[in-house]
């Protein structure tokens, strides 16, 4: 059974989903999205994500025409519709179709699309054994450019630096901001344990506020696990006890090498794991439940 698409109050067969080659969302990125996850016919914080769609939104005037319930429900009968269970949901608004020039007071009317699939981000070994990142040289957005905090469209900053990863032969790169110190990677957000402390970037380092990265905050505070949002160098990094990633895709997954050299002991670790089987029992319980 082929995927149905849902656009602007109707669902479509995925090989028939389409928008206006004049949508600015196409033309010039102008739009917000948010990627969520379901677990066994439960759709992962989707509070907290379209709380964040909706800053987002906010944040670059474009109004959504769908209050919180709306998108929801929409949200749930994308996914019953498609009889998945287990699925990454992207929902995504355009700033709508408009002309060839920039001014979005053209564009009368977003464009909502609510698009449920699978999602494989790496290969099981790598959670098992830890993946490798580089270091490249695209740097982070500055917050006064395009604020990373803002889930837009907008991902070239992410996507050049994944290329140059990539062409370095890894599959994940680390980002740093214009100041030269720790941003995040280009999909996920990045911690360390340094003595049995947790750390990672704060936001105002040019780090998006990841979902999971709050959730991962909050099960190691209940864990009383020590926490700490601060500045980080590559030098932090590289002389961590742990390191791991975390974002909607890619869950929590560690890392042992960061730009040739071993983190720790070179294996996940203790404080890793243990918030990775945390995070594991949370998606079970934290969400919006729908049935098949």
């Amino acid at each position: 059974m082929e995927l149905e698409v849902y656009i602007d109050g109707k669902w479509y067969p995925k090989s028939e989903a389409k928008i206006s080659v004049f949508d600015h969302g196409l033309l010039y990125g102008d739009g917000v999205f948010e990627g969520i996850r379901a677990y066994n016919c439960l759709v992962f914080k989707l509070r907290e994500h379209l709380d964040r769609l909706y800053e987002s939104a906010h944040t670059i005037m474009l109004k959504i025409s769908f209050d919180h319930k709306k998108m929801t429900e929409v949200i749930v009968q994308t996914l019953k519709r498609n009889h998945l269970r287990d699925a990454y949901i992207r929902a995504v608004v355009t700033r709508g179709t408009g002309d060839l020039g920039l001014d979005p007071q053209k564009c009368k009317k977003p464009t909502i699309i609510v698009i449920t699939d699978k999602i494989v981000l790496y290969p099981d070994r790598l959670y098992k054994h830890g993946l490798e990142i580089i270091t490249v040289p695209t740097v982070r957005n500055h917050p006064e450019a395009v604020n990373p905090a803002l889930k837009s469209l907008n991902y070239l900053n992410n996507i050049l630096a994944k290329i140059e990863a990539t062409h370095s032969g890894y599959v994940e790169a680390l980002l740093l901001n214009h100041q030269g110190y720790v941003a995040e990677c280009t999909g996920d957000n990045i911690f360390m344990v340094k003595n049995d402390t947790l750390m990672t970037p704060p936001t105002y380092a040019g780090v998006l506020r990841g979902i999971t990265r709050a959730a991962i905050l909050d099960l190691a505070r209940h864990k009383k696990i020590e926490v700490e949002e601060k500045i980080l160098t590559r030098h932090d990094l590289f002389n961590a006890n742990e390191v791991f990633l975390t974002g909607t895709a890619a869950e929590v997954i560690p890392v042992v090498k960061i730009d040739g050299r071993t983190i720790g002991n070179g294996e996940p670790g203790k404080i890793t794991q243990s918030l990775m089987k945390a995070f594991h029992d949370l998606t079970k319980k934290d969400g919006v439940r729908y049935s098949l």
